[in-house]
């Protein structure tokens, strides 16, 4: 879900709008700015395409996605279509179970159970829209590198290059193994490439998917956090439990003036700081990045409705409606173009300073 999908979504909320406008041009559209915002960006069990109907009759078209809960009385399995559609408030289901509102304090957008007056959280395995995008862009990743890698088992090196898709992978692989995993890790290369190799193309193929406007594409998923940490965390671990003696010495007992680590160990204590940050970095500017081209689509589509309401007359309404469509249109396709380049951008930084980290990680003894 990034910006070509926010294109399709005004389209679609535009042609909504517009023959309501037609009927009576002096009243006002108004839109939920928050509603649509965070709609689209946060998880939810189904698979929310558009809305269908006339005014006053929308019904929304979505994927219904397995619900797998464990409440009070066992495991359940069945799916979300099951829960009431409401515009708006709780959405109760089977089993005593609620979709709460986006709006609620505790559990906004979750699933509790009601038991008498109480609300608990079940245990959740449900599969949502993000773990399904997850699922879609696994086998995507799997068959993007399964693929080239048949053609290399069934060739030797001195055949001709391969063409079409193969050639493609085999030229994007190697520009990245050579031009920014090897210059930094050099001869520990071939045991970290394969996790580095799996990072960048797992995050280019998910914005990428995410710029496609319709199943299986649109998701956010490393606009997600919970996806992001787990990339930022297993780099982490990676760095921190394979680094050499050496790295841990410079943490502990770094080559600076005796005052600076003892009695108040002021550099062991920057040092031991730095360790988290350095995933910290890693997991917010991916997360930050992909969430504000979100956010920005976003505000591109609902500047149409916002202006088709604040008019004080009909035909301004409608002018000054018209006019920003096209406006909100054509940077919503500059910034589409924009974020083909910002999501190939994040995953090469993303694995450029895992690739870093992990080789300050292996620093080598050295004398004097």
């Amino acid at each position: 879900m990034k910006y070509f999908k926010q294109l399709l979504c005004t389209l679609l909320l535009l042609m909504a709008f517009v023959p309501a406008m037609g009927r009576d041009m002096s009243k006002k559209a108004t839109v939920d700015i928050e509603e649509i915002l965070w709609g689209h960006i946060k998880d939810s069990y189904e698979w929310h395409i558009t809305d269908v109907g006339t005014e006053g009759n929308m019904h929304p078209v979505v994927i219904n996605l397995p619900v797998i809960v464990k409440s009070s009385t066992g495991w359940h399995i069945f799916s979300s279509g099951e829960f009431a559609h409401h515009a708006e408030g709780d959405r109760p289901g089977p089993y005593s179970l609620v979709i709460k509102s986006a709006k609620d304090k505790a559990h906004p957008n979750q699933i509790v159970e009601k038991i008498g007056n109480t609300e608990v959280r079940p245990l959740d395995i449900s599969i949502t829209k993000t773990v399904m995008v997850l699922f879609i862009n696994a086998i995507i990743l799997l068959l993007a590198i399964l693929i080239p890698a048949r053609w290399c088992k069934k060739h030797k090196p001195q055949d001709p290059a391969p063409k079409g898709f193969t050639g493609l992978m085999h030229m994007f692989i190697m520009n990245v193994h050579d031009d920014v995993i090897q210059p930094c890790l050099r001869e520990d290369t071939p045991k970290y490439a394969p996790w580095l190799l799996t990072c960048f193309f797992f995050i280019f193929f998910a914005n990428l998917m995410g710029l496609v406007p319709f199943p299986p594409g649109g998701g956010n998923l490393t606009g997600n956090i919970a996806c992001t940490c787990f990339l930022g965390v297993s780099t982490f671990l990676i760095t921190n439990f394979t680094g050499t003696k050496e790295y841990w010495k410079e943490i502990f007992w770094p080559a600076v003036p005796v005052w600076m680590k003892c009695p108040v160990p002021l550099m062991p204590f920057i040092e031991l700081f730095g360790i988290f940050t350095k995933p910290l970095a890693l997991i917010i500017r991916l997360f930050a990045n992909i969430l504000a081209g979100h956010a920005i689509a976003l505000a591109f589509a609902a500047i149409i409705f916002i202006m088709f309401g604040i008019a004080n007359s009909a035909m301004v309404n409608y002018m000054a409606g018209t006019g920003m469509s096209i406006v909100s249109v054509a940077m919503s396709v500059f910034m589409l173009i924009l974020e083909v380049l910002v999501s190939y951008i994040q995953a090469l930084v993303f694995t450029m300073l895992s690739a870093v980290f992990i080789s300050q990680a292996h620093v080598k003894h050295h004398e004097g």
